[in-house]
């Protein structure tokens, strides 16, 4: 048996840390190649980091909610040479479905075993072992569900006593940071939480009558959710030592909290589209009766949002140049060939912006199918780097908020940022009589450094008239 330590590997995207969420595995357990061992949270999204090795993992090198550095140990496995009894590579891996792989397929086979040996980068994340030597990953059976069993291929001829996982131990199903840090503060361990929520989530809801049975103060949420390091983490509800006053305001501090890499990431995005963009906001009230009226004629077709981004995308191809950057580095000024439509998309670790990448290519239904599963994505932290960094262009829903306007800030490198208010009754003239109509307010912060009011003006008529004729728009689409 030899021992094979597995570092945290690089993210990408610059990251150079990551907080573990949960454990997929635990000391004791068998594990196969590509076999996901451990959720990571950076501040991009969440990440489920595979093993390049298969084998029984010998240990965790990390608590769960503990931030990690890039390259520090993460996981240990114990694996058997081949030739040594009990093969404990992807040529026999642990299923019958890999081992017949491997024997059909020498070559991937090969390949598949010198990846596991080597702990390729191949293996890491986003990748993958190669299609024609895989076998699928594997996810540790969760709380209820009963693991199939393992093949015999995959037993060690060492001569052991028989590990038995103890029947008690439960891993938490927790995907919110919030959460976990609620139950932190309150002293309380999130595996002694029963979950309410779909194949037992815990939830704020669980933690704060958590909370209430043990008879601990429920701790005020705070207005953005933070992913607090463990480091930092208050030990109890009120970190702040008592008698410590603000000398400004001289007012006792009630709490202290980290503001952990994901706000972090925000603060220094937004600071510099503040610092370095002159920006300028124009507004305009659009009549949407006749967009409401289209969307309720086919309760199955397109939704709102993806009207609207289809509008968008008309506008950018007249003003083409609210679809690209500055180089300050060259003074120039690039256009894309191609739009990444940004959604800007409110989670419980804060508000981020993935992108429907290529959504010049789409029609309506498909950038409506896009924007519900990259919304999706987005909330449970599964959205990829790519997608997070990779916008071209931002739409903000914030009437989804119900708020009618809002001076956006833009996303840097972005030159341009469209924001759509809630559509509500209001009394509105046509042809001379007043009436009620649905009427929303488009608000649209841009670049000046780019283009100046002019062509601002005519991007939003460009979105306000498709919105306000859309059956005329569709038509020159």
């Amino acid at each position: 048996m030899t021992t094979r330590t597995f570092d945290l590997p690089d993210l990408g995207e610059g990251l150079t840390e990551a907080e573990v969420v949960r454990w997929l595995v635990a000391v004791g357990d068998t594990v196969a190649l590509d076999q996901p061992v451990a959720e990571v949270e950076t501040a991009k999204s969440l990440v489920e980091v595979p093993s390049p090795f298969a084998g029984t993992v010998t240990a965790l090198h990390g608590e769960e909610g503990e931030v990690m550095a890039v390259g520090r140990p993460l996981i240990s496995v114990g694996t058997v040479e081949e030739g040594a009894g009990a093969p404990a590579t992807a040529g026999t891996a642990a299923s019958p479905a890999s081992a017949g792989t491997a024997g059909t397929d020498d070559a991937a086979g090969e390949r598949y075993r010198e990846e596991e040996r080597a702990g390729s980068g191949n293996v890491l994340i986003g990748y993958g072992t190669p299609e024609s030597g895989r076998t699928g990953r594997r996810r540790r059976p969760r709380p209820g569900v009963v693991a199939p069993p393992v093949s015999a291929t995959a037993s060690v001829s060492e001569p052991a006593a028989p590990i038995a996982p103890p029947p008690a131990r439960r891993v938490p199903l927790v995907t919110s940071p919030l959460v976990r840090q609620l139950a932190r503060e309150a002293g309380l361990r999130v595996a002694d939480i029963r979950g309410s929520g779909p194949g037992g989530l815990v939830t704020r809801r669980d933690v704060r009558s958590a909370i209430e049975a043990a008879g601990a103060p429920t701790a005020p949420a705070p207005s953005a959710p933070i992913a607090v390091p463990p480091q930092a983490a208050p030990a109890a509800v009120d970190p702040v030592a008592p008698g410590a006053v603000d000398t400004r305001t001289g007012l006792a501090e009630s709490r202290r909290v980290p503001m952990g890499a994901f706000r972090t990431a925000v603060a220094t995005s937004l600071s510099r589209s503040r610092s370095e963009i002159p920006e300028a906001t124009v507004w305009v009230d659009v009549d949407a009766t006749e967009l409401v009226r289209l969307r309720a004629s086919d309760p199955q077709g397109p939704g709102l949002l993806a009207y609207v981004a289809r509008f968008v995308l008309a506008g950018l191809r007249a003003y083409p140049e609210l679809n690209g950057l500055v180089d300050t580095e060259r003074g120039e000024l690039v256009q894309y060939d191609g739009v990444n439509l940004g959604l800007a998309v409110q989670t419980d670790r804060g508000l981020v912006a993935p992108a429907v990448m290529g959504a010049h290519r789409l029609t309506t239904a498909e950038l409506d199918t896009e924007i519900k599963g990259l919304t999706s994505r987005a909330r449970e932290g599964k959205a990829t780097p790519a997608q997070l960094t990779g916008g071209t262009f931002t739409l903000n829903n914030y009437g989804a908020l119900r708020v009618d306007g809002s001076a956006a800030i833009i996303n840097h490198p972005q030159v341009a940022i469209l924001g759509l208010g809630r559509i509500i009754d209001r009394p509105w003239v046509v042809e001379g009589e007043l009436t009620v109509r649905k009427v929303t307010q488009l608000s649209f912060a841009f670049d000046h450094r780019v283009c100046d009011g002019g062509v601002a003006a005519g991007f939003m008529r460009v979105v306000a008239d498709a919105m306000e004729n859309p059956a005329r728009a569709i038509a020159r689409l």
